[in-house]
């Protein structure tokens, strides 16, 4: 199955980035790594997960606190973003308008 990442699913995950690597020194980069990982289980589990946001499905990560909403369509997993689940659920819907 073929995973596209988005602009705005890219930059939505550096900027997560730059939140735990300010946090911490390479916590950022165990961050990508855990986002990385999550992504690519999409590739066997794409489709499966509850569909939030209007068409949007969203899939919790493991490791951090941040949810992945991606749409699926012929055999395709398109991420639109990568967002922190404490986040007002209000500018979550936003983001994805």
């Amino acid at each position: 199955m073929r995973i596209r990442v988005l602009r705005s699913a890219r930059k939505t995950i550096m900027t997560g980035f730059w939140f735990y690597e300010n946090q911490e020194s390479g916590l950022g980069r165990y961050f990508i790594d855990s986002i990385m990982s999550d992504l690519r289980s999409l590739d066997v589990s794409g489709g499966i997960h509850q569909i939030a946001y209007g068409r949007y499905h969203r899939m919790v990560c493991k490791t951090f606190p941040f949810s992945v909403f991606y749409r699926f369509e012929n055999s395709e997993v398109t991420v639109h973003a990568v967002l922190d689940d404490r986040r007002d659920p209000k500018l979550i819907s936003e983001h994805l308008n």
